[in-house]
């Protein structure tokens, strides 16, 4: 049944190999960054299921381990002793100057004195891999992924202090999933079957703040954090396993405004994720929109009115975990599936119609003198008032030649940072929240070293900001509802949700409340 998929991947890595590994680094790197912007289209199921991605045995590594955000080794296995002992220090010491050297972050995938680096960044955390063959580094990425899933799985929730109180199960867990540099399984429920330690739970108290994932509400009741955060091996107290299951929808957001606030380009890249609590292995039914097309059809966009209103959601692809059964999903967009346990994202997709940006952003510069300058930004939130967006952070790079900043920001201002990195020439504007229908201005003087002589426009910005926005759904993709097939009568599932849409009434007896969370975490260009 996995054929198709395996040999897709055989193929894939023989690619990577011609590619002569060890000398076109950089293009490797554009080679992967440009597959994982174009995902597999529907109905295409090219996602590879943890057995199907061991038996391909491609991803063959020497060591791997895990650092913090000071570098320290907090979990380190080498299985093959080909690589040195001192390859973590090394990685950690080019990563860390990558930057100020001019070269901006460090890639995901580059050779070091013969030895072959791949590492993905997972709340602070940096899991990395080495090998000295030419393995192929999409799939490499790709198992650094699962294995921080699997760990999250098992512990409940993943930081620093977690993985030093379970350091041991951590580690049975990795000799379980790879042997002598080769992958066994990434599955979570096959692995229940071999990994017999039980995580010490971290103090939810201790734990940094979650952001829109903690706030899960029904009703007027908050849910305990420990619910989002609990392991799938975890029992309540008293040797009870509670019943429970949670949807998130998550969205990045790229846009690209010319200095005239134009949308250059627009880009949404999304997933539906399932984490879940249920046992017995119940068979789910998952709704989406029924007006939902895949693929370019040339129609016209939807309605900007309403952030939650009607009209089709125009996908340009996308594709499905591999325990999706996509019998209905042409007639009545409908999911059926059996889910494993842990987390896992049940659909990836991709949007690129124009839709309506959540902020607009407006930047000004003119020149106060022969040394001086004035920069205005302005932000606006497009969004409801019901609507706030956290940690926001805007960035814009000055000319080399700016000494000094002075920031004025405008009467009330509650919550905002602002600071000028001197070694890099950037101008940083932090905003706690915006609350939706808003605008926000920072006034910024600039002090320079030598005239400009009508250089300042094109040594500045573009401007990008970051943002989280929970709630707020751009590409109008809603689960319409979630049913849950009952084992018995007294069968009922634990109902957590923040966020529902609105449930048919043929099936609300049998649904199980859900929660879908929103949040967008991206980059908002503006050329200057």
């Amino acid at each position: 049944m996995q054929a198709a998929p395996i040999l897709q991947a055989q193929a894939q890595a023989q690619l990577w190999q011609k590619e002569s590994w060890g000398v076109h680094v950089g293009q490797n790197v554009q080679y992967l960054k440009k597959e994982a912007k174009y995902p597999p289209r529907y109905p295409s199921k090219n996602v590879l299921s943890p057995h199907a991605f061991a038996k391909v045995g491609l991803a063959m590594i020497s060591q791997f381990f895990v650092l913090s955000q000071r570098g320290d080794n907090i979990v380190f296995r080498d299985y093959r002793g080909e690589v040195p002992k001192g390859s973590a220090e090394i990685f950690f010491r080019k990563v860390k100057f990558w930057k100020e050297d001019g070269e901006g972050d460090a890639p995901p995938v580059f050779n070091l004195d013969g030895v072959n680096y791949f590492h993905v960044k997972v709340v602070g955390l940096l899991f990395v891999a080495t090998t000295r063959i030419n393995a192929s580094p999409s799939l490499v990425l790709e198992l650094l992924q699962r294995i921080a899933r699997v760990i999250k799985d098992y512990l409940g929730v993943l930081n620093e202090d977690s993985l030093r109180k379970n350091f041991v199960l951590v580690y049975e867990l990795l000799d379980e999933v790879i042997d002598f540099g080769y992958v066994q399984t990434t599955s979570t429920e096959v692995l229940k079957s071999y990994v017999f330690n039980e995580p010490i739970v971290v103090d939810a108290a201790r734990l940094p703040p979650l952001g829109p994932a903690s706030i899960f509400v029904q009703g007027n009741k908050r849910m305990p954090g420990t619910a989002v955060t609990k392991s799938v091996v975890g029992n309540e107290p008293g040797g009870r396993n509670r019943e429970e299951i949670f949807v998130d929808i998550i969205e990045k957001i790229s846009v690209t405004f010319s200095s005239s606030g134009y949308i250059l380009t627009s880009e949404i890249d999304g997933t539906i994720q399932m984490k879940s609590y249920l046992t017995g292995n119940p068979e789910i039914r998952l709704a989406l929109n029924e007006d939902l097309s895949i693929g370019r059809g040339g129609r016209s966009i939807y309605d900007y009115s309403s952030s939650s209103g009607g009209g089709t959601v125009i996908l340009d692809d996308c594709n499905f975990h591999e325990s999706v059964h996509l019998d209905n999903f042409d007639s009545d967009r409908t999911l059926v599936l059996v889910p494993p346990e842990g987390e896992f994202p049940v659909m990836n997709y991709r949007m690129t119609q124009e839709f309506k940006p959540p902020f607009r952003i407006n930047a000004l510069i003119e020149e106060a003198g022969p040394l001086k300058a004035e920069v205005i930004l302005k932000v606006r939130a497009e969004f409801a008032s019901s609507i706030t967006a956290n940690t926001v952070m805007v960035q814009m790079p000055l000319p080399t030649f700016t000494t000094r900043v002075s920031f004025e920001l405008e009467p009330g201002a509650v919550g905002n940072t602002t600071d000028f990195k001197e070694a890099t020439k950037r101008l940083e504007w932090g905003l706690k929240k915006i609350v939706g229908g808003s605008e926000h201005t920072l006034r910024a003087r600039l002090t320079f070293s030598q005239e400009s002589h009508g250089n300042i426009v094109k040594e500045s910005g573009p401007v990008s900001m970051t943002f989280t926005i929970p709630m707020y759904n751009a590409s109008k993709l809603q689960v319409k509802y979630l049913q849950i097939a009952k084992k018995s009568n007294t069968y009922n599932p634990y109902r957590w949700s923040e966020y529902e849409y609105p449930h048919p009434s043929n099936a609300s007896q049998d649904n199980c409340s859900y929660n879908v969370h929103s949040g967008m975490l991206k980059v908002i260009n503006i050329a200057l």
